[in-house]
């Protein structure tokens, strides 16, 4: 075996790949200084909950529109709604949580609760995914914040659709949507202009929890069989599978409740049920390291626009922001950044600014957002 130290020695070139640039100079006055997660002190960046969105039940998703002037959020209740992203360069520490504005309002939009959505790169398509075992295909016009034309449900799966993601066929100049759950544990591929699937992916044996695209023709797929799968439609299969080891001196895995990657395509984050998270070096094909900034399962997980920092939710009614400027096989600085009434179940960046939406069992989906310094 060789030494720790051998190893970083002969893959410096990888690990510095895995290293991030330095901060911008508007996020650095947010410093960690080191503090940990379960404490929240000491630099704290102190976001302020600009809105809240309130519903009768839980608040399962929640997603910027590419262009980052509004947001769509799916509720247990059926609700589909279309909400404007506000101007925050009047924003003030002691600002007024008020209600988001509804553009768009549709109840009953599934027969179950929508677990999930997703837009198009360029937003011109909507998709939702319910315990109804269905998926909807929605055109949307941006200019009038509605949904146009008929829709389009899919009906390939047999259980919950629990995530989806768009990718852009660059030789048919199309969309595909990307779509996983419950039930068979296939990953069917859907063509967006015609609404019909037209591939089915095998590999997981337990439910498709979560699914994640940074651009061209891949993606990555996390389950409750405890492996995170890396797909290309090029080869239209699985090309790797790895098993996140969550148990420090083992190959023991959790399953992988939500996973991403960073917009350069090297380093994968995966959070898991057993509240570890654990970076992933994807050139290196080996685990960079294991860390827990949450007391419970982690649900959320998503790189910044920068890729900077990393926002995380949990079922301990948290999120957390972690810091990925140093060396990413150290202790890395994580701080609480905002807390709901109860479960947190997703955080989703604005594609621009630095500010986050959370959605929560609490009944709310939040915007949060910094003052201007």
């Amino acid at each position: 075996m060789r030494s720790w130290a051998e190893f970083l020695a002969t893959d410096s070139e990888v690990l510095n790949e895995a290293k991030l640039r330095p901060p911008t100079p508007r996020v650095a006055d947010t410093t960690l200084n080191g503090s940990n997660g379960s404490n929240g002190s000491g630099g704290r960046p102190r976001f302020v909950a600009v809105t809240s969105l309130e519903d009768v039940q839980a608040v399962r998703c929640a997603e910027f529109h590419p262009q980052g002037k509004l947001y769509a959020v799916g509720s247990n209740s059926k609700t589909l709604r279309i909400c404007s992203y506000p101007k925050l360069s009047d924003l003030r520490e002691d600002h007024a949580t008020y209600q988001p504005t509804v553009l768009f309002k549709r109840t009953k939009h599934h027969k179950g609760s929508i677990y999930c959505l997703a837009w198009t790169p360029i937003g011109d398509l909507m998709a939702t995914g319910s315990n109804d075992k269905t998926v909807k295909l929605m055109r949307f016009n941006v200019d009038t914040s509605n949904l146009e034309g008929q829709e389009t449900e899919l009906t390939m799966h047999d259980g919950t659709v629990r995530d989806l993601c768009f990718l852009e066929d660059t030789s048919n100049k199309s969309s595909l949507l990307i779509s996983g759950g419950a039930g068979d544990c296939k990953i069917y591929v859907t063509d967006c202009a015609t609404g019909t699937p037209f591939q089915a992916l095998s590999g997981h044996s337990g439910a498709v929890l979560s699914l994640y695209n940074w651009g061209g023709a891949m993606f990555v797929s996390g389950s409750q069989d405890k492996t995170v799968r890396f797909w290309d439609l090029r080869t239209r299969g699985c090309v790797n599978m790895v098993t996140p080891a969550t148990v420090p001196g083992s190959l023991q895995g959790s399953p992988v409740a939500t996973i991403c990657v960073d917009p350069s395509g090297r380093l994968l984050v995966s959070g898991h049920d057993d509240s570890s998270c654990v970076l992933f070096d994807i050139r290196g094909g080996r685990s960079v390291q294991c860390f827990k900034p949450h007391s419970s399962e982690v649900r959320s997980i998503r790189f910044s626009p920068s890729a900077y920092y990393l926002l995380t939710g949990g079922y301990d009614q948290k999120l957390v922001l972690t810091d990925l400027q140093g060396d990413l096989t150290m202790s890395l600085p994580s701080v609480v950044v905002a807390q709901h009434q109860d479960k947190v179940i997703s955080g989703r960046w604005h594609p621009t600014e630095f500010a986050f939406l959370s959605t929560s069992a609490d009944k709310t989906a939040t915007l949060w957002a910094l003052p201007p310094v």
